[in-house]
């Protein structure tokens, strides 16, 4: 696979108190296209950092990002709000849908950014909502009529309108009860098996076993990597993982999967 975002002694930091605080220190990592990379690590080790840096939503402080062959760390902000608008999906914790609109005028909102042919973008913003499995009786329902795994389908629905490179999920589950972040790791999962490219910062074990390769960050840098492989596409291996019937994965391989992923982070002082 070739890389579709490369760092090139890629820092960051901030001006606490009247001090540097050094959050990414001299960084280079390849992200490849079509991977689901999750980066993982403890609480102030860099990760939601690291995941605004590369992906143009904070400027670094020093370094290079490369992202389809554009080093974007030299872009303005406005050059890097239009380059996110075309490139890059945004799944965040919190959800921060339009309270005072529709599931779909949510949805073509962040379409209509890009492109006046409404008749278009409300086509694949139909296709996707079904591809979510959000039942099309909510389509006109509003963010508060919801519940929170429904909304976060919205959410990743209104990331992917404009067919981005890449999808960035930052603890896309940490809101949700465990019955909605499994249905939306699926949903996740799914997209990523149709050749969607991912970047996921978590900091929960269930979540991150749904990755194809793990990205360990301690103190801004990276110490560790695990290639945990693509999950299977066949229907028996893709289900549930860590849940009780009707799982996403075989029993069996579920716990060969979380024990691969447990014991490599183990050795990273998880």
């Amino acid at each position: 696979m070739k890389a579709i975002i490369r760092t090139n002694k890629l820092c960051k930091s901030f001006n606490v108190g009247g001090k540097q605080l050094h959050i990414i220190k001299n960084l280079d990592l390849e992200i490849e296209e079509g991977a689901f990379t999750v980066i993982m690590g403890s609480s102030g080790s860099g990760k939601s950092t690291l995941l605004y840096a590369i992906s143009g939503m904070d400027k670094p402080t020093l370094g290079e990002v490369w992202f389809g062959g554009e080093n974007i760390a030299d872009y303005t902000n406005d050059e890097l709000a239009l380059f996110r608008r075309k490139n890059c999906g945004f799944v965040f914790q919190q959800i921060h849908l339009m309270d005072n609109m529709s599931v779909m005028d949510n949805v073509l909102t962040s379409g209509l950014l890009l492109s006046s042919n409404k008749k278009a973008i409300a086509g694949r913003a139909a296709e996707l909502l079904t591809r979510v499995k959000l039942d099309r009786g909510l389509w006109d329902k509003f963010p508060g009529q919801l519940s929170s795994g429904e909304a976060q389908r919205v959410g990743i629905v209104r990331a992917l309108i404009n067919n981005p490179a890449l999808l960035f999920a930052d603890e896309p589950t940490g809101a949700l009860n465990s019955a909605s972040g499994i249905a939306v790791l699926d949903v996740i999962s799914d997209l990523h098996a149709g050749g969607q490219s991912v970047v996921m910062v978590t900091h929960d074990l269930k979540t991150a076993a749904y990755g194809s390769r793990i990205i360990y960050l301690r103190d801004g840098a990276v110490t560790g990597e695990l290639d945990l492989t693509r999950i299977p596409d066949d229907a028996d291996a893709r289900r549930d993982i860590g849940t009780d019937g009707g799982s996403r994965f075989d029993v069996g391989y579920a716990a060969r999967r979380m024990e691969t992923l447990q014991k490599f982070l183990e050795r990273m002082g998880w």
